[in-house]
C-alpha cells in the first residue's frame, strides 16, 4: 500500500507565500516523476510543476518564476514553494508520483490540500 500525504495548504493574502509538502510512504522500490497539480471546481485538473528523479523540472507557464518544486529522494518527499501568490492560484493542490514496487509501477495521488489566495 502506498500513500501520498500533503500538508501546508491554507489561506494567504495576494503576494504572500506558502510551502506545500508531500511525503510518500508504504511499499516503495523507486519513485520516478513527482509533481503537483491543481483543480478548481468545474475545471479539469491541471499540471503545476513536475520534477524527475534526476532533478529536471517542468512548470506551467502561469507559475514560472513564482513557484519552485524540489524533492528529497532519500526522504521520498516533494515540496512546492509558492511565492507572489495570486487569487487565480486558488485551488485544491494534489501531489502526484509514479511509484514502483515489485516490478510494477503506477501513478498515485494525494488527497489534496486547499490553497486560498484572498484578501
Amino acid at each position: 500500500q502506498v500513500q501520498l500525504v500533503e500538508s501546508g495548504g491554507g489561506l494567504v493574502q495576494p503576494g504572500g507565500s506558502l510551502r506545500l509538502s508531500c511525503a510518500a510512504s508504504g511499499r516503495i522500490f523507486s519513485i520516478n516523476d513527482m509533481g503537483w497539480y491543481r483543480q478548481v471546481p468545474g475545471k479539469e485538473r491541471e499540471l503545476v510543476a513536475t520534477v524527475t528523479s534526476g532533478g529536471s523540472t517542468n512548470y506551467a507557464d502561469s507559475v514560472k518564476g513564482r513557484f519552485t518544486i524540489s524533492r528529497d529522494n532519500a526522504k521520498n518527499t516533494v515540496d512546492l514553494q509558492m511565492n507572489s501568490l495570486k487569487p487565480e492560484d486558488t485551488a485544491v493542490y494534489y501531489c502526484n508520483a509514479y511509484i514502483s514496487y515489485d516490478y510494477r509501477g503506477r501513478y498515485y495521488w494525494g488527497q489534496g490540500t486547499q490553497v486560498t489566495v484572498s484578501s
